[in-house]
């Protein structure tokens, strides 16, 4: 399917209502990214337009990445970890200014809020912060491809 096509038909599902996320790799694919209300490209074999297109780039050209994307980041969790925040921040910083609590409280206060934030959001997800960690330090895996082949 030629470029705009696909940027069409993203703009008629757009047009019922329905947000709409794309993924794609290509040259081809950078306009339907654009256009996209949430647009996902691979780094690894992806061209530099749909990487640059896209709202999401994805560092494993595997297609599981795309639940895992999804997985991390749901609304949900992203308004706890805000409303977290705010109960920390709002109970902690009116103490620790009024000088009912020693400073080192205060600091271990925040401690435990950006704590308690990470463990939130990594839930009952713990293979996300293994991944993370064992990642560090490791190049991005890029796949060669033969002369000639072409992905749409």
């Amino acid at each position: 399917m030629r470029p705009e096509g696909k940027a069409a038909i993203v703009r008629e599902r757009q047009a019922d209502g329905t947000r709409v996320a794309i993924a794609g790799d290509g040259i081809n694919d950078a306009p339907a990214l654009m256009q996209a209300d949430v647009g996902i490209a691979a780094a690894g074999g992806g061209t530099d337009i749909a990487v640059e297109s896209a709202d999401v780039v994805l560092l494993r050209e595997e297609v599981t990445a795309l639940l895992d994307a999804r997985e991390i980041s749901t609304y949900g969790r992203t308004r706890g970890n805000v409303a977290l925040a705010f109960t920390f921040n709002g109970i902690g910083i009116p103490i620790a200014t009024t000088a009912l609590i020693s400073p080192i409280w205060a600091m271990l206060a925040m401690v435990a809020s950006v704590t308690t934030i990470f463990i939130n959001s990594i839930g009952t997800r713990s293979k996300l912060l293994t991944n993370a960690i064992s990642s560090v330090g490791q190049p991005v895996s890029t796949e060669t491809r033969p002369q000639g082949e072409v992905r749409s």
